[in-house]
């Protein structure tokens, strides 16, 4: 949801946030009409094989914006980011973005740059050199999988393993919500701690 706010224009030397958000002048900006993959997303290569889509639409952002930006908006979204249409040297970002493979048309709010997109899906782009999911969609999935219920009212203890190991979280923990059970990983529910310790897990920030 978008709501209106006074009108302005920025300009600066940007901190890169991810592929569709920047910093500019103690600004928070969500660049217009574009939807780049989250900064974790693995998306499919020409190949089949995973690649961080995420991180290289960062990459390519920041590569885009280095020398400096110019963005104007004049609305913000609930997250109080000013939408915006951000330029560097007389080039649309957000149009370039798309264009090279790095950003997803937002269809949702615009279809000014879908142009861009049937460009850059054509040539197999960035995004489109094989499968991508749209990061709305990621979203989603992340928003439904963070208030997962247990299988089980009384096993509402989550066992993650992560590169510290195999760890368990217990309802009200500040990490609780964010964590998601992957039963294809080995991750599991718990009904007790001692049943979570037995079974190898150790406390989370213990």
């Amino acid at each position: 949801m978008l709501s209106p706010a006074v009108a302005s224009t920025i300009s600066g030397v940007p901190r890169v946030v991810d592929g569709d958000t920047l910093v500019v002048e103690n600004t928070r900006v969500r660049l217009f009409g574009i939807d780049a993959p989250e900064s974790k997303q693995t998306c499919e290569g020409a190949a089949g094989t995973a690649w961080s889509c995420g991180a290289a639409a960062t990459q390519d952002l920041r590569d885009l914006a280095s020398q400096g930006v110019r963005c104007s908006g004049k609305e913000e979204d609930r997250y109080g980011r000013l939408i915006a249409v951000c330029y560097a040297g007389g080039r649309d970002l957000n149009a370039a973005m798309v264009a090279r493979g790095a950003a997803f048309a937002y269809r949702k709010y615009s279809m000014a740059y879908v142009g861009q997109e049937a460009e850059a899906k054509s040539a197999r782009r960035g995004i489109w050199q094989g499968r991508a999911e749209r990061p709305d969609q990621v979203r989603a999935q992340k928003r439904a999988d963070a208030t997962q219920p247990p299988p089980n009212p009384g096993c509402a203890i989550k066992g993650n393993i992560s590169t510290r190991g195999h760890l368990y979280h217990l309802p009200g923990m500040r990490s609780y919500d964010a964590t998601r059970i992957n039963s294809r990983k080995g991750e599991r529910w718990f009904c007790s701690e001692a049943q979570a310790k037995a079974a190898g897990w150790r406390r989370a920030g213990g």
